[in-house]
Order: C-alpha cells, then structure tokens, then sequence
C-alpha cells in the first residue's frame, strides 16, 4: 500500500496510517535495495514533515506510467522516451518495472551526458572570467567522463580545487579559470557548490545571518593564493595553464593579476586599505582543521580537498543530497540549494541526515542516491505548481522548467532529428546555424536559482513560435520528421497520437484528440494541419515543463 493512495482515505488515523505503510526502522545497510532505502526515506519524511500537521496533509497520487517514464527520461537522460518506449512501459505488467527502468537509465552513456551539462551549467553561470567559456567542451567532456566511469563525487569534487594544467586540455581546470584564479571567488564558488554555504558572504564583514566569521572566509582564500593562470601560446590556439607558484618573489605585485601566485594569503585592513593586512593560515571553517603558512600550494589544495570531502564534514554530503533532492522531486531540504548551514532551517533534517549519511556509507555512489530518491513516493507523486510560502513542503512532485539542453534534446527527439548539434556552454555566443547554442543562449538559467525565479521570457516566446530552428524541423516537406509521418501514417486520428508520444510522451484525452480531428478537416490541407498541431504542442507549457 502506498502512502500516496492510502493518504486518501481521510478517515484513517495518521499514526496508523504510518504503522501500517512501512516497515520498522533499520540501519541503512550497503546492500539494501533501493525499494527498501526508499521505504525509510519515505517514513522518516512523514515524521519531519506531515505528521506536525496531519489534518492538513494532501499528498497527492502517484502518477502514471507516462508521466513517470517521462519524468525519469527527462532527470536521467535529458530527453524524452519514443513512442515505442512509451507504449511498452505502459503494457509492462512488471510491478517492479519502475526500478528496472531507471537502473537501465542509469547505465545509460546519455546520463552522463545529461549531468555534464547540468554541472558545467552550475559551475560556468557565475564565473567573472568571461573568457572561461572558450574552454567549456573541455569542462563538459571531463564531467561527462567521470561520470560515465563512475567516479565518486568526493573524487570529482576534489578534481577542481587541485586542478593543475591547460584549461584547453584539462576540465577539471574549469572552475579556477571562471573566477581568474583569484583566491577570494574560487572559494566562495568552492564552499557554494560543495558545502553548499555561502562564505562569500563574509568576505568584508561576519556574515549577517550565518555565525561565520571574516576571518574564516579569508582563512579559506589562504588555500589559494599560490595558483596562477598563466598564458599559452602557440602556432594553432592560444589557451592558459592553472600552475602553482611558490616561488618567493620581492617586486611588489598586484593581487588581481592572477598571472603570478603570492605565498600568502592576507586579509586587508577595512581601517587603512594602504596597510599589508593580516596573514592568514589555511583552514577549514566547518572542521577547523589548519595548515600552517608557507606549505605549499598543491598541498594546501590537497588537504583542503582531503578536509572537505572527508564524512566528518557533513556538508559536502549534505549540498550533494540537496541538490539532487530539489532537482528530481522539485523542491529541497534547503532552499536555494547552496545556502544551507547550521543556522539554516532543514526542512525535513531526519530525511536529510539518513540520506546523507548513507551517500557517505555508499562512497559519495551518484547513481545510488538517485535511484534510492526516484523509489520514493515523494518522488512518485503527481506534480503540482510549486507552493504559497507556508505550504506543506514535498506533498507533491513540483514541476520543473527544462533546462536548455533538455529542451533542445526534447526537440531534436520529437520532431524527428535533422538537428545540428554541437556541445556549447550556457552564454557562448552562436555560430551560424549551431542551434544548440542558440538554444543555451535563450532558454539557459542557472541551476543553482530558485526555480521560482526561473521565469518565462519575451524572447523565448518568440524563439518557440518564430525560429528558423522551430519552423524547419516542423516543416512538412522535409523528408524525416513530420514529412515522412505524414506518409508513413495515413490514418488521422493515428498520426494525432504520434505527435503526442513525441512531443508531451503520453496520448492526446478524448477532447484533444476530437480538436486535432476537427482542426485537419477544417484546415482541408492534411500538411497545414499537421503542422500546426506539432506547432502547437511544441509551444505548450507542458512540452516546456518537467511535470
């Protein structure tokens, strides 16, 4: 019995309720299925959450086959399902078919490809160094690299912060080069994407809503100092080199040029800027763990690695199971995703530290953590608009707005191919013709965003009604995509519900199917008439939307 079905039935008492659904408490075990993980994730949702106000809980149903299958193509793969997947899913009477599904999903070589984008996304939206965004397929290719051999996050993770060598030739390089190896962006990008804390915040003063203190910020950029970009020229590109500089040198030097390192990391002095400011030692905030000065640079980075990847860390867990939680159920134990911290309210902390700690027991394992959160009923769940402030937290799935690339593989799968694709960077500028990149242009937003925030613009209205990418690939008279359904399906009501499965991944209701039928025969050109209703669907909310 599931708690979305049984939540229903308003006349069962809640405590009951939860005696009934699941199983008795256990350990997290390495070699418990994903069903059972999911069980006690589930449970332990219940008490952090819906048991303080069970009269009031409304968990939505769990949703159908379609809707999930398209939904684990979209958080998976980055893409949708064919038709064919669609319609055997749906006729597959295996009750644990669900899990088999994902786990195929995962073996997937697009999965790593789907969340190469999504962190070169994260990484790349905030950098200052615009230049970075030359070297983003070099940052894609690594990510997708260590994923698709899959690396451990603590691995991946420590990857950036002791990156070393040509940005053209190393991706791991990537995110010191987007904030120009300045010590004081780099870790605040640091601490933000893997703790999941805004330290930057404390940069001038204590932090005002976190007990963080200035002095822990510049702690923290006291890893750093030693790095320096250093320019590569030869016959056939120019590219940049990430170097460790210790060597000691007396002409005075100006910090913002990243072109040489300085030993030592220095605090300035509010009260006269003029003065040297403070040396600071390399430590971690969260752990207090130092090093004394003058180590140098790839060992300070080392054991800053070593440090915040370690379990007695628990943030460096906790900011992956975050992001990954906010990502495929649509709203996070912490919101935004990388603002978390001691004096931050969790959501659900019981749920947050069961996950987390077993994330860490099962070796920072990606793959794991995301099968055991798409075996949940809050994962399961029916999505819903995304609540008022003061509404009951994971009642339902939240509808997500489709990342660019998403989009773009939506497009290229629904309407039949024929799309130039090239791997581009969230704001690179386009080549003629590279639609990808027209694309990443348009409709990218940064991940790490509130999706709240992750609003609809003029300017993508017009590209999905107006592009010459859009009007191309639902041009009948081209010879894949709709030209040869148009041949291939002669019945009407039958090439309606082919559109359908391409592009929303389910069968048109009676009433849509009635209004295509009635649109073909008033139009009385079959070609217009197909043309419009891909074009339609191709420009509604839920082709946009993850539901």
């Amino acid at each position: 019995m599931r708690l979305a079905t049984s939540m229903d039935r308003q006349s069962w008492p809640f405590v009951i309720l939860l005696a009934v659904i699941f199983p008795p408490a256990h350990e997290l075990l390495a070699d418990s299925s994903p069903g059972d993980l999911a069980n006690r994730v589930d449970r332990l949702l219940a008490e952090d959450v819906f048991s303080v106000a069970e009269d009031q809980v409304k968990l939505a149903p769990r949703c159908d086959d379609p809707t999930y299958l398209r939904r684990i193509f979209l958080d998976l793969v980055g893409t949708v399902p064919t038709p064919k997947e669609v319609i055997d899913f749906s006729l597959d009477r295996d009750p644990q078919k669900r899990q088999k599904k994902v786990a195929r999903l995962l073996s997937d070589p697009r999965f790593a490809a789907n969340w190469a984008s999504y962190w070169r996304d994260v990484i790349m939206y905030r950098r200052t160094e615009q230049r970075a965004i030359r070297f983003v397929t070099t940052l894609e290719a690594f990510l997708a690299e260590q994923i698709l051999a899959k690396a451990p996050w603590d691995k991946i993770a420590s990857s950036f912060v002791t990156a070393l060598g040509d940005v053209n030739q190393k991706g791991e390089t990537a995110l010191i080069l987007a904030q120009g190896g300045k010590p004081e962006e780099t870790v605040g990008e640091i601490s933000r994407i893997f703790l999941g804390i805004q330290i930057q915040c404390a940069q001038c003063h204590d932090h005002p809503t976190d007990r963080w203190k200035r002095e822990q910020f510049h702690e923290l950029a006291a890893f750093f100092p030693r790095v320096a970009i250093r320019p590569v020229r030869s016959a056939d590109q120019r590219s940049f080199k990430i170097v460790s500089d210790d060597r000691e040198v007396k002409k005075k030097r100006n910090n913002d040029n990243r072109n040489r390192g300085t030993l030592e990391h220095k605090m300035p002095n509010l009260e006269d800027p003029s003065l040297p400011g403070t040396v600071m030692r390399p430590a971690l905030y969260v752990t207090g763990q130092k090093l004394k000065t003058g180590v140098e640079d790839i060992r300070r980075r080392e054991a800053l690695a070593l440090w915040m990847t370690s379990p007695e860390n628990p943030w460096f867990a906790k900011a992956y199971v975050n992001r990954m939680w906010s990502e495929l159920v649509g709203e996070g134990f912490y919101e935004p995703v990388d603002d978390m911290g001691p004096d931050r309210q969790c959501l659900a902390p019981k749920t947050m530290s069961y996950l987390a700690t077993g994330f860490q027991k099962q070796a920072y394992d990606m793959r794991g953590l995301i099968r055991t959160i798409m075996a949940t009923n809050a994962y399961q769940r029916e999505s819903r608009p995304r609540g008022k402030v003061g509404e009951i937290p994971f009642t339902a799935n939240r509808t997500q707005r489709l990342r660019a690339d998403q989009l773009f593989n939506v497009m290229h799968t629904a309407l039949g191919g024929e799309i130039r694709q090239r791997p581009h960077g969230p704001t690179q500028q386009s080549k003629r013709g590279d639609s990808r990149a027209i694309f990443n242009e348009i409709f990218g937003y940064d991940p790490s965003s509130p999706r709240d925030e992750v609003k609809g613009s003029i300017p993508q209205a017009l590209a999905l009604m107006n592009s010459t990418v859009v009007q191309r690939s639902i041009n009948s008279r081209r010879r894949m995509g709709l030209g040869r359904w148009l041949k291939e399906i002669k019945v009407n009501d039958q090439l309606v519900v082919e559109l359908y499965l391409r592009c929303l991944a389910r069968e048109p209701s009676d009433h849509e199917l009635q209004t295509c039928l009635e649109h073909v025969q008033q139009t009385g050109r079959r070609d217009m008439a197909y043309e419009d209703i891909l074009w339609s669907l191709v420009n509604s909310t839920e082709f946009l939307q993850r539901k």
